[in-house]
């Protein structure tokens, strides 16, 4: 009887260990480091045919921020489901995706040596996962993600190690501009900087340590710059709603243009938590999937809205001042005596560009996307005769009284010296610039303003173009908005910007400005 329940209970033994040998997602695996002394937590995420066809993959490490562990990309980034889905839908290569403890270190050797985290992830880590899974161990297939503190290793990892990693994607990457960290409140600096980077108890320009230097990617990205070896894929995502990674994080994207660091760089609707991370992945992992197969970006996915056939679009014409004015009317326009809500669209248009535009209109509020509005697309002009040529549309339309059902979509135009500096007080309620041409004196300029009486109730959106000519513009605009807190949107999509680029965008602008019309 004895002998029975011996050989029973062994049989399930090996029944558990081998059902555990098949297991596609693991938690909180152990290896043990020499280097910090102590045991690294780890979790694994492994491809559907993983144990059936015995191939080699690609890897992907992601990193947590920081208070999580290795267990929060799953729980909460749901990162298995969104891979599996990824992969079946044949959009991304098979992964492994592998997700370390990463403490509070933000993955960096400490400058006292102390916790030496950075040689443990290149030295001990990476070895030992290409020794216990099926990986293909070369630079060439390993990218490093992450948020938030994450994000700084997946930024500095990469670049500290260019010839063990090849691609970088850093999302909400918590870094700090040297006035930032000179500025930080002594307790949060002491407590999660100093303690790494040196310079506790330290202010302003002492906290700029050479060990901070040697781990900042605004210092360590000049070397990389001029360095003729290994170069990386970056994919950097933030979102607008961030409060000092903002400022950071769009000045790292001015300085790889500055030393002209091939990067792709999106602002995206949101700020620091899973939702907004989980929306990125798509794109991350797509990025990632095309350089481990050494091709070219094939970009985002595209948010055009579904330009299904619109019958009978009518364009009414209205001149003013020897141009041509075209306003596109709600279908029902002339079976009602409603008064409508009207957008403004000012910009050089040729005759097709102004019927596609026209065509995406109608779709979204056929697919109940976007409520009946007047559009009507004003020629280029000075705002002074802008004005009057909203003025004369208004008295030959039924558009509802009020700035509040008044929107301007301001396109490719010299924004800061006309609709941004010249808007009045409750004159709009909404102000999209998209593709418009700024630079830095022109945000000066608007900075310098005395007051902000025409932001009190209307809201601004950005809709920049990231390899445009005016990158450097947007992103300080964004800025001074955000310390004047006036409420605005900030997108930077992939692309040098024109009328392709800006119809893709069009249907997130609709959304916003139906919103604002009836907040």
């Amino acid at each position: 009887m004895k002998k029975n329940l011996v050989f029973v209970f062994l049989f399930l033994l090996f029944a558990c260990n081998s059902a555990f040998s098949q297991l596609l997602t693991m938690e909180s695996l152990v290896m043990p480091s020499k280097i910090l002394n102590q045991e690294v937590h780890f979790s694994v995420s492994l491809p559907k045919d993983y144990y059936a066809d015995k191939l080699r993959y690609p890897v992907v490490y992601m990193l947590h921020g920081l208070g999580d562990d290795e267990t929060s990309w799953l729980e909460y980034g749901r990162i298995e489901q969104i891979s599996v889905q990824l992969t079946k839908d044949d959009e991304i290569v098979p992964m492994i995706y592998v997700m370390p403890q990463g403490f509070r270190c933000y993955y960096s050797n400490s400058h006292d040596s102390a916790f030496m985290y950075r040689d443990m992830f290149v030295k001990e880590f990476v070895p030992y996962i290409d020794s216990m899974f099926h990986t293909k161990a070369d630079r060439s297939q390993r990218a490093v993600t992450g948020y938030s503190m994450g994000g700084f290793g997946a930024m500095m990892l990469p670049l500290k190690n260019p010839e063990m990693f090849a691609v970088s994607v850093p999302l909400s990457m918590s870094v700090r501009t040297d006035d930032q960290y000179e500025t930080e409140d002594v307790g949060g600096w002491d407590q999660q900087w100093g303690s790494i980077f040196g310079g506790m108890g330290k202010t302003g320009e002492d906290r700029i340590t050479d060990f901070y230097k040697e781990n900042s990617p605004f210092y360590v990205l000049k070397p990389y710059a001029a360095q003729s070896g290994h170069k990386l894929s970056f994919y950097l995502d933030n979102g607008d709603k961030e409060g000092t990674l903002a400022k950071s994080n769009e000045a790292l994207h001015i300085l790889m243009h500055q030393l002209q660091i091939a990067h792709e760089y999106h602002v995206r609707q949101g700020g620091h938590n899973f939702s907004y991370w989980c929306s990125a992945m798509p794109n991350a992992l797509r990025f990632m999937s095309d350089a481990f197969e050494n091709k070219p970006y094939r970009g985002d996915v595209s948010r055009l809205a579904n330009l299904a056939p619109v019958e009978g679009i009518q364009l009414q014409k209205l001149f003013f001042n020897g141009l041509e004015n075209q306003v596109l009317l709600p279908e029902n326009y002339f079976q009602s005596n409603r008064q409508y809500p009207v957008l403004y669209v000012h910009g050089d248009f040729q005759a097709d560009e102004i019927q596609i535009v026209a065509r995406l209109v109608q779709s979204q509020i056929q697919h109940n996307q976007l409520p009946e509005i007047v559009v009507a697309f004003v020629p280029s002009q000075d705002f002074g005769l802008l004005r009057k040529s909203m003025d004369e549309t208004e008295n030959q339309f039924r558009i509802r009284k009020g700035f509040r059902f008044r929107a301007l979509l301001d396109y490719r135009g010299s924004a800061l010296s006309g609709s941004l500096t010249e808007i009045k007080e409750e004159e709009f309620r909404m102000l999209v610039l998209s593709d418009a041409k700024l630079d830095r004196k022109d945000v000066q300029l608007f900075t310098d303003k005395s007051g902000d009486k025409a932001f009190k109730r209307t809201s601004v959106f950005l809709d920049a173009p990231d390899q445009g000519s005016s990158y450097e513009g947007f992103g300080e605009l964004h800025i001074a908005l955000k310390e004047k807190e006036i409420s605005h949107e900030y997108r930077v999509r992939e692309g040098n910007g024109g009328f392709d680029w800006f119809i893709q965008g069009l249907p997130e602008i609709l959304k916003f400005t139906a919103e604002s019309f009836h907040k």
